[in-house]
């Protein structure tokens, strides 16, 4: 057997220690650099270790892994080649930073004779991300050490690369996770022999060689230990009592924790479509309009902040009202939610008063209440008409229901139509488009998965991101679908993620394109009311026109059409087999 050389024999222990550690995924975009990572990967999932997924675009590649860490909770490290090919990362590892997702980078560079000498494919590549990273370590070419076959020379370092990668991106010391990059050096020859096969020889497979020669590693930021202060600084558990009159807002990715504080202290929950807490009897849907209420948003003494809340001018304009005590809850990160730059900042909260007082909650309920009746009554069937009895008046009574299932469709109906065919097992990706506005606004209390990069609220990588929560959602044959709502720019700005490996499984996921012809997004902005037509249709709204049927078929992908109410609920209602493109055609 040839003996491998230093490059394969590293990236092998490398991929098998993160394996050992619990990665189940790893995620690749081609390469010559990367290639000994990349040949590892293709037989750790050729061993039925992991999960492989190979993208042909880095930034497609960055936004998949971070949908498998935004469904999984752990890390799917991104494998990809030195030069332009890691700056592709930069959005994924923003969002990632932003919204506490953990994210393990594993970028191939040149050996450092090769830098500052312009050689090609060669940048700075240690320091590109700066703070958005919480490690980094440069980890110099690998060098056979001749005392050990090289299969196991590398063993321990790379168990400690692994773990020290893992604990930060996980934010185990932390509470911090986000993203962490590996830079990897590698020297000619950059691939040969089989380490795998050398490793079962030796008998290390499992367990790393405690005579391995160090492998030096330069750290280069030391953001995670610099963020462990500012998150211990703050009380472990504050309590909350007392009579004021509380509200507990639920943003993104809030969870469970903000239902569960406002069904023990009966105060109004006003939580975000993406927060994971939008479900509970205390649930107030149309909380913008009764924050605007002086009745109710004017009476607030309290507010109790769970998440990122960013889908509502509202929630800001109350946590910076003079005499709204705020008080938000951030375990996570050294930068916390806080528009007022006054409110109390704590890990965690526990309610010390246990006599609430209801009448403020119901305040909100039948309020809440009257909103949704005041707009379910709009659309409500006419009961008399179905229980006539004479020819005329149930022929009318058809005619209207078929005059129903011919309505176009429009944003609210598309929100509550798709929100209605989900189900707990499925999961729900929703853009950073207007849409999510429209759901937030309409759709009541339900207990399903949706996610939501709004970490930076960018529509960067939405579907790539989508294709990474159905891959971590349907491993091992789980049932459920991915549907993913969004804008036709969201769309069209993410479009090459469309090409899925034919080696891989296919995804179970929906597309809902909502097509109003460009970023209509900005229609509510005050800059529409004043600019230029022309101009703001040009430079702002931004408008593509777009086959969305022939993309859909260029890229392998079903497509549907649903323009009425009728073609909508049979489009959603309809078993998710496969990946398919649902065109829903909206006004402006």
């Amino acid at each position: 057997m040839t003996e491998p050389v230093a490059s394969s024999a590293f990236a092998w222990a490398l991929l098998h220690a993160f394996v050992r550690q619990g990665v189940r995924h790893l995620v690749l975009a081609p390469g010559s650099r990367s290639q000994a990572l990349a040949l590892a990967a293709g037989e750790l999932e050729r061993q039925g270790r992991v999960a492989l997924h190979v993208c042909v675009d880095e930034r497609s590649a960055g936004f998949l892994a971070l949908g498998i860490a935004r469904e999984s909770g752990m890390p799917a490290p991104v494998i990809v080649t030195s030069g332009g090919a890691v700056a592709n990362l930069h959005p994924a590892v923003a969002e990632a930073a932003a919204a506490f997702v953990p994210l393990v980078l594993l970028t191939a560079d040149r050996p450092p004779e090769l830098h500052g000498v312009r050689a090609n494919q060669t940048m700075d590549q240690a320091g590109l991300f700066g703070a958005s990273l919480r490690h980094a370590v440069d980890v110099p070419p690998p060098e056979a050490s001749g005392q050990l076959p090289a299969a196991a020379a590398f063993a321990a370092q790379a168990e400690e690369l692994a773990a020290s990668a893992l604990d930060a991106a996980l934010g185990s010391a932390s509470a911090d996770p986000g993203p962490v990059q590996l830079n990897l050096g590698f020297r000619e020859p950059l691939s040969g022999g089989r380490p795998w096969e050398a490793d079962a020889e030796a008998g290390v497979a499992g367990t790393p060689s405690p005579a391995a020669a160090p492998l030096a590693g330069a750290p280069l930021t030391g953001a995670a230990s610099a963020l462990c202060p500012a998150v211990a600084a703050r009380p472990a558990s504050f309590g909350l009592g007392g009579p004021a009159r509380t509200v507990v807002i639920a943003g993104a990715d809030a969870g469970p924790a903000a239902e569960a504080l406002a069904h023990a202290g009966s105060w109004p929950l006003l939580a975000e479509v993406a927060s994971g807490a939008r479900y509970g009897r205390e649930l107030v849907v149309h909380y913008r309009e009764l924050l605007c209420d002086p009745a109710l948003g004017g009476r607030v003494e309290r507010a109790v902040v769970f998440g990122h809340p960013t889908l509502s001018r509202e929630v800001p304009a109350l946590l910076q009202r003079q005499g709204v005590e705020s008080i938000v809850v951030a375990p996570q990160g050294a930068e916390a939610y806080d528009p007022g730059r006054r409110a109390r900042v704590v890990r965690s909260v526990a309610l010390v008063d246990p006599s609430p007082d209801r009448s403020w909650l119901g305040e909100w309920v039948v309020a809440d209440r009257q909103l949704r009746q005041a707009a379910d009554d709009e659309r409500a069937p006419d009961l008399q008409a179905v229980n006539a009895r004479s020819f005329r008046d149930l022929n009318a009574h058809a005619r209207a229901e078929l005059a129903v299932m011919r309505e176009p469709v429009d944003r609210r109906m598309l929100a509550l139509a798709v929100w209605r065919a989900s189900w707990p097992q499925d999961r729900l990706v929703l853009a950073a488009s207007r849409l999510i506005r429209e759901f937030d606004a309409v759709v009541p209390g339900k207990k399903i998965p949706v996610h939501a990069s709004r970490g930076l609220a960018g529509i960067d990588g939405t579907i790539a991101t989508a294709l990474g929560i159905a891959a971590a959602s349907q491993a091992e044959q789980r049932p459920g679908a991915v549907r993913v709502v969004l804008g036709d720019l969201a769309l069209l700005h993410d479009a090459g993620s469309l090409l899925l490996d034919p080696a891989e499984p296919r995804p179970r996921i929906l597309l809902v394109v909502g097509n109003d012809g460009g970023g209509t997004i900005f229609d509510s902005l005050e800059v529409a009311a004043t600019a230029d037509s022309g101009v703001f249709e040009r430079v702002v709204l931004t408008p593509r026109s777009v086959e969305l049927e022939a993309l859909a078929h260029a890229y392998g992908w079903s497509y549907l059409r649903a323009a009425n109410r009728g073609e909508l609920e049979a489009a959603l209602t309809a078993p998710v087999t496969g990946p398919t493109l649902l065109e829903v055609p909206l006004p402006r």
